[in-house]
């Protein structure tokens, strides 16, 4: 082989390793043998046809709900903003989630969020409640300190104490179901870090760790199913956006029990890698999920 050839496919070679060292970051791969994946990316759908192949390809919902218990679902309602602002979790994909879990047989479905902007607002105009309320479910207001309790985790670098709300402590089983978007102090807002949202006093943790913090929420509460609404993503200005300008239609959900995981797959769908949102490696580390997203069995869906 004379030099010119040899170059070439050494290139060629080069070009085949640096697409496969991509797969991770984009974070999708089908699955073998058709067996129950480990996380589930859908795209190309609404967000309820999207979630409706997402959690049958998991098993459905009667693997994560069974009949006569609690159920808490926690979307982002954060914001007193529209639904096509991207600030907020798609009304319409929370409702099918309720009715889900109702038709799972759930005694009882509840849905919060401790908001930013003033909680009835934030309900009303994110779509969230009007949605919920037709579906069966019943929104819980989260706006006093008297409906959260005190809990200390003493192995905790920094969040050693917090009051986490009641009614999660005292469900069945937890639903988070954030919206992925852009973030000013944590870079991205997606799943662990929708946990912000379940405890009274967070803002000392920007004074103390940011990342730390948010990763160590999960000490004290860890979702039983996790299902990332990335439909419309706030690429720009979040948490709460300026405008629709600020929005990308993705037309993306994932779905899994792992909240590293599920974290993970998002930096591919957004844009960001491990190193610009230091908490998904940090929980990963903390043993609340897998963030080497090689060992999992990861399945690829389309609408």
């Amino acid at each position: 082989m004379n030099r010119r050839k040899f170059l070439k496919s050494v290139a060629a070679g080069m070009t085949v390793i640096a697409a496969s060292a991509k797969l991770p970051k984009l974070a999708f791969s089908q699955t073998a043998n058709n067996s129950v994946p480990d996380l589930v990316g859908v795209r190309n759908g609404d967000p309820v046809s999207m979630f409706r192949k997402g959690i049958d390809a998991l098993g459905g919902m009667k693997k994560f709900v069974k009949p006569g218990q609690k159920v808490i679902i926690k979307p982002n309602a954060s914001f007193d903003c529209v639904p096509e602002r991207g600030s907020n979790t798609n009304p319409d994909l929370v409702a099918e989630i309720v009715r889900q879990a109702k038709a799972a047989g759930a005694s009882q479905v509840s849905v919060f969020d401790h908001t930013l902007n003033e909680w009835r607002a934030s309900y009303k105009n994110s779509g969230i409640q009007s949605a919920v309320e037709k579906a069966g479910g019943k929104m819980l207001p989260a706006n006093d300190e008297k409906f959260y309790g005190h809990m200390s985790r003493p192995q905790a670098k920094k969040l050693k104490e917090t009051d986490l709300f009641k009614p999660l402590l005292e469900a069945d089983v937890f639903i988070n179901v954030p919206v992925l978007k852009n973030h000013g102090g944590a870079k991205m807002s997606c799943a662990i870090k929708n946990l912000m949202g379940v405890v009274w006093e967070r803002r000392s943790w920007h004074g103390s760790d940011l990342n730390q913090c948010i990763a160590e929420a999960l000490y004290y509460k860890v979702p039983d199913l996790n299902v990332i609404d990335a439909y419309r993503v706030l690429r720009q200005n979040g948490p709460r956006g300026v405008s629709v300008a600020d929005v990308d239609l993705k037309k993306y959900l994932i779905i899994s029990k792992d909240i590293v995981a599920a974290d993970t797959a998002a930096l591919g769908v957004i844009g960001y890698n491990l190193n610009q949102v230091p908490y998904i490696k940090i929980a990963g580390d903390l043993g609340f999920g897998q963030y080497d997203l090689s060992k999992l069995k990861v399945a690829r869906l389309n609408v």
